[in-house]
């Protein structure tokens, strides 16, 4: 077992490794065998004050920093994910059940992040804008917010918290990052860790481990932070944005989804299975942007039903460590419960199960629905685990219509044989991200992440983070004399 779980089981504030004060642990298990990894005493309100006031009192000195050598911390910081990604995917394995594919997955996107991060330290620039007003010069200054406030999710918790910390302290601010839960350790304090190794000077990254029933909205309502990016559901998301709003401070959210992957009457069937298969799958469904609706076109309906079928019965269902497991445990036992809670309602309401799965603890096998009617809430709500719908329609003009009817507008994927009415398609459907002749499930550091509707507000990656976590400050200078009316 990675040494992670014994000595990253703390808070981190200020530059330094303590216990949290709180009256209760947080007990960190594997999901999959249910094993203790870790301990840790929750950090207290007086704790999340003590760690924003650390990043106040940081940040300052952080913002006169030459951009190239706050650019060198990054470099670093990459240089040990690579040096370290046998123990990290240890630990993603032990802490999450990801599989080992998952953890290659995850590892691979966050190096890719942090290499953008290294050039984000160089990207903010000013701009004079011209005045009506004779003499006048007006400079626009691209500013630091100050302190980000983030709040990560357990199923990828390395990467989405990298994805947010790593450009916000790049753009020159401080962070204090609240991991979630189940992850403490890989979503927190080893991203703490990293940066400390990497040189960032204490007091800037501070990770609190703590719980709302222990400091209720004390992270979001604190005076200091005036960002807060959060990933998690649209449930919590809404809370998020309500508490943000009413404190004027600004809400970065990236939520859930209700992604269709979409099969036209013309689409390479085989190609179509293997990305419907693993858009539903990968990380037992358990990611936001994963394909919820499979729908077909009739024409290749019996076709490609057939053949997902026979293609997911093949999916290897076990130990995550295991390197040619595929489906591993879900993250606790109320997500399990919750998905065979799912199944139950489903074939209650009328749906048949080409492939029926079983619940044993935490490891939910996959199951394959079919026949759900069309008014059910089960295609409109986000199912975070391995639960596939197929819903079959007549024409491009039904498809639009289902893949659109859900609250959600994240990401999706059509397939066809044709690329421009691939293209045509996308541009009617109300999402932040949709993919022609792929999966549903990607991420790319430059380019603009964020879902419509119920799925989120704003955008991250590339220069998206500038809107995201830093400000403009207007500044003008009068050359010559103004004339004042009194």
């Amino acid at each position: 077992m990675s040494s992670y779980f014994t000595d990253l089981a703390q808070q981190y504030i200020d530059g330094e490794w303590r216990p949290g004060t709180g009256s209760w642990d947080i007990i960190d298990f594997n999901p999959y065998d249910d094993e203790k990894l870790a301990s840790i005493t929750i950090a207290t309100v007086e704790e999340v004050d003590a760690a924003y006031r650390a990043a106040e009192r940081a940040q300052k000195q952080w913002a006169a920093t030459n951009p190239y050598a706050r650019r060198a911390v990054f470099e670093k910081a990459l240089r040990l994910v690579e040096d370290r990604e046998a123990e990290i995917s240890e630990a993603i394995v032990a802490e999450l059940g990801g599989t080992r594919l998952k953890a290659a997955f995850e590892l691979h996107l966050a190096k890719e992040f942090l290499r953008e991060a290294v050039h984000l330290a160089l990207r903010p620039e000013g701009r004079i804008i011209p005045s009506p007003v004779d003499g006048k010069e007006n400079r626009v200054y691209r500013v630091p917010v100050g302190v980000v406030g983030v709040i990560s999710p357990f199923n990828f918790p390395f990467l989405l918290s990298l994805k947010s910390v790593a450009p916000a302290l790049a753009l020159d601010n401080g962070v204090v990052l609240k991991p979630h839960q189940n992850t403490p350790i890989v979503g927190g304090t080893l991203v703490a860790k990293l940066f400390e190794d990497a040189g960032l000077p204490g007091g800037l990254l501070n990770v609190v481990v703590t719980d709302i029933a222990e400091i209720g909205d004390a992270f979001l309502e604190h005076p200091v932070p005036k960002v807060v990016s959060f990933t998690g559901s649209d449930k919590v998301g809404r809370h998020v944005a309500t508490v943000c709003a009413a404190h004027f401070k600004r809400s970065v959210l990236e939520l859930g989804g209700n992604s269709a992957l979409v099969v036209l009457d013309d689409a390479d069937v085989d190609y179509a299975v293997d990305a419907a298969v693993f858009s539903r799958f990968v990380h037992q469904g358990q990611v936001c942007m994963a394909a919820n609706r499979v729908l077909v076109d009739r024409a290749v309906a019996d076709e490609f039903t057939e053949k997902f079928v026979a293609k997911v019965k093949t999916l290897k269902a076990g130990d995550p460590s295991d390197p040619s497991t595929v489906i591993g445990p879900v993250i606790n036992s109320s997500q399990a419960d919750a998905l065979a809670g799912v199944v139950e309602q489903a074939l209650a309401e009328g749906a048949t199960a080409l492939v029926r799965g079983t619940t044993t603890d935490n490891l939910v096998t996959p199951s394959v629905l079919t026949g759900l009617p069309a008014d059910s809430a089960l295609l409109k709500q986000e199912v975070f685990g391995p639960v596939a719908f197929l819903v079959p329609f007549d024409g491009e003009e039904e498809a639009v219509r289902l893949v659109n009817d859900t609250p959600y507008g994240l990401s999706g994927a059509v397939h066809t044989g044709n690329i421009e009415r691939g293209v045509n398609f996308a541009k009617q459907i109300d999402t932040g991200m949709f993919h022609v002749n792929d999966g549903t499930v990607h991420d790319e550091p430059i380019v603009p992440f964020g879902g419509e509707k119920h799925s989120g507000i704003g955008r991250l990656n590339g220069d998206t983070m500038l809107d995201a976590f830093t400000t403009q400050k207007w500044i003008s200078v009068q050359h010559g004399r103004s004339g004042f009316p009194f």
